[in-house]
């Protein structure tokens, strides 16, 4: 326990007890201001309740996000949820969308109370839908039983289900849906309801009213396609959760009706060459940059940077069907084979595009650089402006390399050069401020026409993604400023430090490998970058750079600034990616009404509560769509390395359980399992301390991070899971006994293995996607 500062009047102030209970028992907020108030703390005791509180923090007592705390384990306020039945009394029975049993124990229950004053026309929730709602324990301090009220239905109950046709041979068939959570609701396919299903295909059914015996029933709404076409797989995770993939004709018809933008009201800076940097297959482009000297004497050495981003808050207004569909999906969704897009293709790949040589309306922020790098000072304009070139990361990098092309030479000297003069000048600040700096392999896939895989591979990370990053980040911390300043309301982009439990958790897998977790000082980015040098160009190199990424809390949109971790900032907001985020919308349409650009900004009667659900929203659909993108992933790898069983691989132990080890592969990046049954011919006991599986006669040793080499069992294509044998022996630590004696269990590996669709082990880390959001 840290060394507590004295208080001056201890016989005032509220006891260890008193603070839990308090924390645990007050509904809303909670933060140091909230006890101070409720226990008249004052003066220097503040000191040490400020201690008091980092004490329980430490020793698991209370949690904390943000300035706010909260009991161990407890749901915030306000809690997305799914309802998932009805109890024998016929209550609705939802648990949070999101918990870490792990970190936070068995998870909470919530009852869903009927609403206060119902407002008319509102659907009522029920049975599978996804909700945002205000928790509050059904008996103080309890932490596993909750009251809800609904104030929002996120997402109602699927009226179709994804599954496998299973033809009968009578006629009709089954349908065994492909969401793994649903494995066990099978749907009965009546002759005649088939739709022309053959068996193995991937079909779409719609529910059918059914008594209550029996299975329940299904008519084949739509055939998709044989499951074995990786076509079709994207569709599974499209499906499975509930991602909205066709816009409704309300707003393809409001997209059409959309007029160009004019220079009304707008600053004209088409004569400067912004160009936009993006990938080779990119449709869409959102953002442009540029790069000066700063010819004010008073700064000589600075640079003037711009950066011009898409003013899609020209074209969606609040409360539009288009702006009600983008909140709705939150993002756009990139899969190797389709994206699904936030706004309509009008909008995103015409309008708002800033394609080279056509006037395109754009909110751009000037920052001007100091010789050190750091920004001294920026300003917003509403403008329209006219893209000089378009490039791809690859052309431009060419470019500063020596090799133009014909379209990079003419703009060498005049555009590009100075980019990459004022990228040298942020990097400065940037190696200062010293952000998390991890160093993690982006795998892509590449299809081939007919939709199958035809390679992974890692693309080459360039300077010119890095220049565009940090001219992204620094824009992003100008809105938020900005919007502060101004007194605006936002959402911001939050990433809180690693809780003490990941932090411990990562302690221990540093001891196995011989290294320790630095203790003194403040958590820092600093802290983690010391460790990942450590091991710069070591076998463990990016075994310790996955592990550092779990160790790491997710980032989220929040309406409450507590700071970005990761990047080492103290603001920072969305403001680049409107085309494909909503929160840079929400942020764009703050610096409208904050800095009076115009008529279309927020609302002016928009709440902090309001703002609040907005935030949950969208950070379910980012994680919504993060899941999706890598579970297609794994399914494509399975598809791809389904003709190889028996192919011998090299990887890399990424996980260790009692159940077995899990492996990740060097060639692709695919994530596969060993059952624990199937390793050698010991008994082998799971190390938790040390992360590691040990034979209990032989002594031989798995440790997370080893690398080994794997045959390829089983490959599951539609589970998106494969199965390995482990082909390399341990290490031999010299210890052996201390458990159970010999002869009295048969070997593990007699046992029959387990297969690899049967397994819902997943391994923590996963084959990354490249998203296109910046910053």
């Amino acid at each position: 326990m840290a060394k507590r500062s004295k208080p001056h009047s201890s016989s005032a102030l509220p006891s260890r007890e008193d603070l839990v209970a308090f924390i645990a028992n007050t509904p809303g907020k909670v933060g140091k201001r909230e006890i101070a108030q409720a226990f008249n703390i004052k003066g220097g005791d503040r000191i040490w309740l400020k201690q008091m509180l980092k004490d329980l923090e430490d020793q698991g007592a209370v949690n904390r996000r943000g300035k706010r705390v909260h009991k161990a384990g407890q749901l915030p306020p306000m809690v997305m949820a799914d309802i998932i039945k009805r109890d024998r009394d016929g209550e609705l029975i939802a648990v949070p969308t999101e918990w870490d049993e792990e970190e936070h124990g068995s998870i909470p229950t919530i009852i869903i109370m009927p609403a206060r004053k119902p407002k008319p026309g509102m659907p009522v929730a029920g049975v599978g839908d996804r909700v945002l709602l205000r928790a509050d324990p059904l008996k103080a301090g309890d932490i596993h039983r909750y009251s809800g009220r609904v104030t929002k239905i996120l997402a109602k109950k699927q009226a179709q289900v994804l599954g496998i046709f299973r033809a009968l041979p009578e006629g009709g068939g089954r349908l065994i849906p492909v969401d793994k959570k649903s494995r066990g609701d099978e749907r009965q396919i009546n002759p005649g309801d088939e739709n022309g299903a053959q068996d193995g295909d991937l079909i779409a059914a719609s529910i059918v009213k059914h008594g209550r015996i029996g299975l329940p029933h299904a008519k084949v709404k739509e055939r998709l396609g044989s499951v074995k076409s990786e076509k079709a797989v994207s569709l599974i995770a499209i499906f499975a959760h509930n991602i909205p993939n066709e816009f409704p004709k309300a707003v393809i018809d409001e997209a059409e009706a959309a007029k160009p933008a004019t220079l009304a009201g707008r600053e004209d800076w088409r004569d400067l060459p912004l160009i936009t940097i993006d990938p080779a297959d990119a449709k869409d482009h959102d953002d442009a940059v540029h790069a000066a000297p700063d010819p004010d004497p008073n700064n000589v050495g600075g640079y003037i940077l711009t950066v011009a981003i898409a003013d899609v808050a020209a074209y969606i207004r609040p409360g539009s069907a288009m702006d009600r569909e983008a909140q709705e999906r939150g993002n756009s969704v990139y899969f190797p084979d389709r994206v699904v897009p936030m706004l309509p293709e009008r909008i995103s790949n015409n309008l708002c595009s800033l394609r080279p040589r056509e006037d395109r309306p754009a909110l751009a922020v000037r920052m001007v650089i100091g010789p050190d790098g750091r920004k001294i000072r920026h300003s917003f304009h509403r403008i329209m402006m006219r893209s000089a070139e378009k490039l791809s990361y690859q052309q431009a990098q060419a470019a500063i390399d020596g090799r133009p092309d014909d379209v990079t030479k003419p703009i060498l000297d005049t555009i590009l050069k100075p980019l990459w003069a004022g990228y040298a000048l942020v990097k400065k600040a940037r190696d200062v401020r010293e952000p998390l700096y991890l160093d993690l392999p982006e795998r892509k896939i590449v299809l081939k026409p007919d939709g199958t895989v035809d390679r992974v591979f890692v693309p080459e990370r360039l300077e010119a993604h890095k220049l565009i990053e940090e001219f992204m980040i620094l824009a992003n911390v100008a809105a938020a400023e900005a919007l502060e300043k101004a007194q605006s309301s936002l959402i911001y982009r939050v990433h809180d430090e690693p809780s003490l439990e990941k932090m411990r958790s990562l302690s221990e897998v540093l001891a196995s490998i011989g290294l320790k977790l630095p203790t003194q000082g403040a958590l820092k980015p600093e802290l983690f970058n010391r460790i990942l040098r450590s091991v710069e160009g070591s076998e463990h190199q990016l075994f310790i750079n996955e592990v550092v990424l779990r160790s790491q809390s997710q980032a989220e949109y929040s309406a409450e600034n507590y700071g970005h971790f990761g990047l080492n900032l103290k603001r920072y907001a969305h403001f680049t990616s409107p085309i494909r985020r909503y929160a840079d919308l929400i942020v764009h349409r703050a610096l409208i009404s904050g800095l009076k650009l115009g008529k279309d900004g927020l609302p002016p009667d928009i709440t902090f509560g309001e703002l609040a659900e907005i935030s949950a929203k969208i950070s379910a659909a980012e994680r919504r769509a993060m899941a999706a993108e890598r579970e297609t992933i794994d399914r494509l790898i399975a598809h791809f390395l389904a003709d190889r069983i028996g192919a011998k691989f090299d990887g890399q132990i990424s996980g260790v359980t009692k159940a077995g080890l899990f492996i990740k592969l060097s060639e692709t990046g695919a994530d596969g399992f060993v059952p624990a049954a199937t390793i050698g011919d010991d008994y082998y006991r799971f190390d938790e301390k040390t992360h590691s599986m040990r034979g209990e006669h032989t002594g031989e040793t798995y440790r997370l991070g080893d690398k080994v080499e794997v045959k390829l069992v089983e490959a599951a294509p539609v589970a998106g899971a494969l199965r390995f044998e482990l082909l390399t022996k341990g290490r031999f630590t010299g210890k052996v006994g201390g458990g159970r004696k010999s002869g009295k269990r048969p070997p593990r590996g007699a046992k029959k293995p387990a297969k690899a669709g049967a397994s819902s082990h997943r391994s923590p880390t996963r084959v990354k996607v490249k998203r296109r959001g910046r910053g």
